[in-house]
C-alpha cells in the first residue's frame, strides 16, 4: 500500500473513531433534500457556518411565492507570487468584484430555485491577468410523495483556471473554459431503505488565447451514473452502498496536422470509463459528532493501450465535530481519479486531507482556520505533486446588510518525478484580503 493510501486510510479511522455522521451525507444531493424520514435526518447540531444569526442575516425581496437575494462583495487583495513560480516572483494586488442574485421559491411543498452571478478580476500591475467569469442556473425539485422526490437542475458557467493549476504552468494568459453541467436525481424512502439515483453530464470547453498553448485537447464530456442505497440500522446510524459508473469522452481522437506538423506532438487519446463503489456510515451521536465515512474500490479503463488502466482504493469522509455549540471542527478526506490537463498525461490519482475550524466569537463575529494536504499522483508521465494550504480568516456582520472579511492564505507546492518543469517544481504562494459584502 502506498504511503498516500495509508495517510487516508489513517484519516477514515481517526473520524471513525470521533464517530463520525453529518447534517447530509456526503451524497446527498443523490436525494434532492428529502427530509420526510427521521431515520435519515441529521440536525441535531447545526454548524457556525450554517447557523442562522438573527438580526444580522439578509431580509431578501419577497416577490409573492418567491424571494429575491441580492448581493454583492468587492475585495482587495495583494498576491507575493501571481504566477505561482519559483523563480523571479511577482506581486501585484487584485480587486474583484462578485455580483450575485438568487431567487428561492417559498413554498410549502416543492423546491425552485435561479441564480446569476459573475466574477470580475482587475490587477493593478499584471492587467495580462484580468479575468471575467459568470455563472447561470436553474434547479428544482418535485415532491412527489412524502417520501419521493424528484431533482434536476442545470448550470452554464464561463471559469479561470487558478494559477495554482498544473495546467496552467507556462501559460502568459489565464486558462478559460465553459462548462455546462445537467442533472437529474430521484430518491425513495421505504421506512429504514432509502434508494437513490443521480445521473450527471458535463461539457468543458477551454478557450485558446493568444500567446498560450492550444487547449483543444482538454474539451471533453463527462458523464456519471451513481446508484445508492441506504439502510437505517437505528435512527442516528445508516449504512450505505453506493456504486458509480463515468465515461470521459474528448473531443479529439487524434492531432490536428498544422502547418504539416501535428498541433499536440504528444497527443494520446484520453477517452476513459470507470465505475468504482463505496461501502460506509452515515450517523450522528447526541449533538456531538455527525458525518459519513465510505471507503471502496475504483478502476479506470483507458481506450489507448499507451496508457495503463488503474485500479485500487476509492474513499470519501467528511466529520463534523461540535465541542460547543459555538465551534465547530470538520474533517475531510478522499480519494479519486481526475483528469489531468498535463500533456501525456492520462489523468491523477488524487489524494486530499483537510481540517477547518470555525468559532463563533461573538454573534457577529466568526472565527476560521484551515489546513489542507493534497497528493496528485499523475498517471502516463513521471510526476507527483504535493500540495500543503493553510487559511485564516475573520468574517464580522455589522448588520444584516453590510459584513467584513479579513483573510490570509498560504499554498505550497512540492513536485518532484522527470517530467516536472523545474521553473514550477516548488513555490509558495502567500495572500491576504478585505472583502466588503453587501446585502439585501
Amino acid at each position: 500500500m502506498t504511503a498516500s493510501a495509508r495517510l487516508l486510510l489513517l484519516g477514515a479511522v481517526l473520524a471513525l473513531a470521533g464517530g463520525s455522521a453529518q447534517a447530509q451525507s456526503v451524497g446527498a444531493d443523490l436525494a434532492g433534500a428529502d427530509q420526510s424520514n427521521d431515520n435519515f435526518r441529521r440536525d441535531r447540531n447545526v454548524s457556525v457556518v450554517e447557523r442562522p444569526h438573527p438580526g444580522y442575516e439578509a431580509l431578501g425581496v419577497n416577490l409573492g411565492g418567491f424571494m429575491l437575494w441580492p448581493k454583492v462583495t468587492a475585495s482587495s487583495e495583494y498576491n507575493d507570487n501571481v504566477f505561482a513560480t519559483g523563480v523571479n516572483e511577482i506581486d501585484d494586488v487584485v480587486f474583484q468584484v462578485t455580483p450575485q442574485l438568487t431567487l428561492t421559491s417559498d413554498w410549502p411543498r416543492h423546491w425552485l430555485s435561479a441564480h446569476a452571478s459573475g466574477t470580475f478580476n482587475r490587477y493593478a500591475s499584471e492587467t495580462g491577468q484580468n479575468s471575467d467569469d459568470y455563472s447561470v442556473g436553474l434547479a428544482g425539485r418535485l415532491d412527489v410523495l412524502r417520501t419521493a422526490n424528484l431533482a434536476g437542475g442545470v448550470d452554464l458557467s464561463r471559469l479561470t483556471e487558478p494559477r495554482t493549476s498544473a495546467g496552467t504552468e507556462g501559460q502568459p494568459s489565464p486558462v478559460e473554459y465553459r462548462l455546462t453541467t445537467v442533472y437529474v436525481s430521484g430518491a425513495q424512502t421505504f421506512n429504514r431503505l432509502k434508494l437513490s439515483a443521480r445521473l450527471a453530464w458535463s461539457q468543458y470547453d477551454y478557450l485558446d488565447a493568444a500567446g498560450n498553448f492550444p487547449q483543444d485537447d482538454q474539451d471533453r464530456q463527462v458523464t456519471i451514473v451513481t446508484g445508492r442505497a441506504d439502510y437505517a440500522v437505528t435512527p442516528d446510524t445508516a449504512v450505505f452502498v453506493e456504486i458509480t459508473g463515468n465515461d470521459r469522452n474528448y473531443r479529439l481522437s487524434s492531432s490536428p496536422i498544422v502547418g504539416g506538423a501535428p498541433e499536440f506532438p504528444n497527443f494520446v487519446n484520453r477517452d476513459a470509463k470507470g465505475v468504482g463503489g463505496l461501502v460506509g456510515a452515515n450517523f450522528e451521536i447526541a449533538a456531538l459528532v455527525r458525518g459519513e465515512i465510505g471507503v471502496g474500490y475504483q478502476r479506470q479503463d483507458y481506450k489507448s493501450d499507451v496508457f495503463h488502466d488503474y485500479s485500487g482504493l476509492g474513499a470519501r469522509a467528511k466529520v463534523e465535530w461540535f465541542p460547543t455549540q459555538l465551534t465547530t471542527v470538520t474533517l475531510t478526506s478522499s480519494r479519486s481519479v481526475e483528469d489531468a490537463a498535463l500533456a501525456g498525461a492520462s489523468s491523477y490519482l488524487a489524494t486530499n486531507l483537510g481540517l477547518r475550524l470555525d468559532h463563533e466569537l461573538l454573534r457577529n463575529l466568526i472565527l476560521s482556520a484551515n489546513g489542507t494536504y493534497g497528493d496528485d499522483d499523475y498517471r502516463g508521465i513521471d510526476r507527483d505533486d504535493k500540495r500543503y494550504g493553510l487559511g485564516l480568516s475573520a468574517s464580522y456582520l455589522m448588520n444584516r446588510r453590510v459584513g467584513l472579511t479579513l483573510a490570509y492564505s498560504h499554498f505550497k507546492n512540492d513536485s518532484s518525478g522527470r517530467d516536472v518543469d523545474p521553473v514550477f517544481a516548488h513555490y509558495s504562494v502567500d495572500r491576504v484580503g478585505l472583502t466588503l459584502t453587501l446585502q439585501y
